[in-house]
């Protein structure tokens, strides 16, 4: 699932450098919102409802390359969850969540280099991936399962560049008891040792309570005194992921 680090809680843009960020009555950055959508302290279209604020980015996305029925699908997915739409009596929504000390993990599985702007566009990897995930039974391929049986499929975030803003590498794998002779085409990744908050979605289409869990911890993230380490994060797809239709999923985010 795609992954993004700071972005605009009205419209969705990615904060990629304080300069696109909004400003408060005082001129000073906020880093809630894009300057496109809040400045000196107010929304610069304060009486857009949800549903024009989806129409009105619909054709940036497209300019980007993407399809409009996909720029659509995903504005409507991603922006309920989003700080300005998604507050209750004026306070917005923060995710519950459990924290967690692991040992270090060994993945095994495919991996693509990308970033969050590419997931984007029409140069997103992270969907291909997982159709080859699926389309070429890489699961069953992959040696020295840490556990006999059901295996629990992993969707690793790790070797960031520049936290969420710079390239990262998308994993999809499972948990292994060593690396070495590896199929061709496949990698592996060892996670250190961590704390981790741990997430869980509500129950519901893969691609939408994923993407929604995903926004409620880039808000958590922002304001939360707990730090994220960027050492690797992963979401956890265990039995409760049979039915694509009918999800729930564990969001694993390594913090200190």
């Amino acid at each position: 699932m795609q992954q993004v680090g700071l972005q605009c809680q009205s419209c969705g843009m990615p904060l990629l450098s304080s300069e696109v960020f909004g400003t408060d009555a005082t001129g000073n950055v906020v880093q809630d919102y894009c300057k496109y959508c809040y400045e000196k302290g107010e929304f610069t279209q304060p009486s857009f409802t949800m549903d024009e604020m989806i129409g009105f980015c619909i054709p940036f996305l497209v300019e980007e390359g993407m399809e409009e029925k996909q720029a659509r699908e995903l504005l409507t997915n991603s922006l309920p969850s989003l700080k300005r739409w998604s507050s209750v009596e004026g306070q917005p929504i923060v995710p519950t969540y459990s924290l967690i000390q692991l040992e270090e993990i060994k993945l095994v599985g495919i991996a693509e280099r990308t970033t969050n702007k590419a997931e984007m566009t029409e140069q997103a990897k992270i969907g291909g991936l997982w159709g080859r995930f699926y389309g070429e039974g890489i699961q069953q391929s992959i040696p020295n399962l840490a556990h006999a049986g059901p295996q629990s499929i992993y969707g690793c975030y790790c070797d960031y560049e520049n936290g969420a803003a710079g390239e990262y590498t998308i994993l999809l794998g499972c948990q292994v008891k060593e690396i070495n002779s590896l199929p061709s085409g496949m990698v592996g990744r060892v996670l250190p040792a961590s704390q981790y908050a741990v997430f869980t979605t509500k129950m519901g289409p893969v691609s939408t309570v994923v993407i929604e869990a995903w926004q409620a911890i880039w808000r958590w993230s922002a304001t939360s005194e707990l730090k994220r380490t960027f050492t690797g994060d992963f979401e956890l797809y265990d039995e409760r992921s049979s039915d694509p239709e009918n999800v729930q999923v564990d969001i694993y985010i390594a913090v200190n």
